[in-house]
């Protein structure tokens, strides 16, 4: 997988909007970007922690604005486009990672703790909001502004758990991690990677699915095998893909994953 070439340190022109980068992920894969000379913006639905972590990440050398965001509000999304279209004219990078887990976590050796047949309607209806249909809405939101960047990068930041085909076999590794409104959740998103891919097909945006790995964070619990700082590598890949990188797919850390 291709990744474009830029100058470390120095600034390249490129604008990225990264939600839910307070911290966890999200902060990674601003890091990962802003090492990479991209003004970054961090949406926190908490402002003054998003300005504390942009603050960090100033202290480090690294352009980072913070913005005020809750990915669940439609005014929020009119929020983000007004901010970009008024600052910058465009947005180059859209990484959609803001996400919940409403379900018990699993241990590490699976088990059944998370019953399909137990989980209830205000349990999917509350994943689904926060990691399928607000990104779509966002997505769509801020579209228009990333037609106008030179080469636009969409990236949503899905699961290995959204992969039907790994939930479906019983020697894949996560064949016994079952947290259906969760794994429902990111396979949605896939679908959505797919279609909007295909839908631009024609134009010079890009648009991929990450599996960040199962991370050290509040949501992947300390049994994690990957440290945080290992996190956002395979967003930034995806949000810094050269011309001839793919579009359409599902990826970590550059190798393919099946839907």
């Amino acid at each position: 997988m291709k990744r474009s070439k830029m100058e470390n340190g120095e600034l390249n022109g490129k604008v990225a909007f990264v939600t839910g980068a307070n911290r966890g992920l999200g902060l990674e894969t601003a890091r990962e970007l802003g090492k990479q000379g991209i003004v970054v913006v961090l949406g926190s639905r908490d402002a003054k922690k998003g300005e504390a972590a942009a603050a960090k990440l100033r202290d480090e050398g690294i352009t980072a604005e913070s913005l005020g965001f809750d990915v669940t509000r439609s005014q929020d999304h009119q929020k983000a486009y007004d901010y970009f279209a008024k600052k910058y004219g465009r947005l180059d990078i859209l990484v959609n990672n803001a996400g919940v887990l409403k379900e018990n976590q699993i241990s590490a050796a699976g088990s059944g703790s998370n019953p399909v047949s137990a989980v209830s309607p205000e349990i999917l209806r509350e994943t689904f909001e926060t990691n399928f249909f607000a990104p779509v809405a966002l997505t769509q939101k801020l579209l228009p502004l990333i037609r106008k960047a030179p080469e636009g990068r969409i990236v949503n930041v899905s699961s290995i758990l959204g992969s039907l085909t790994l939930h479906s076999d019983p020697n894949s590794p996560i064949y016994a991690f079952k947290t259906f409104a969760y794994d429902a959740s990111k396979a949605a998103l896939n679908a959505f990677t797919v279609h909007l891919a295909y839908e631009l097909r024609d134009n010079k945006i890009k648009v991929n699915s990450a599996h960040p790995g199962w991370v050290k964070t509040e949501m992947g619990g300390p049994n994690a095998p990957m440290e945080v700082s290992e996190g956002g590598k395979t967003s930034a890949q995806l949000a810094t893909l050269a011309d001839d990188g793919p579009s359409g797919g599902f990826f970590h850390l550059g190798k393919p994953l099946p839907w």
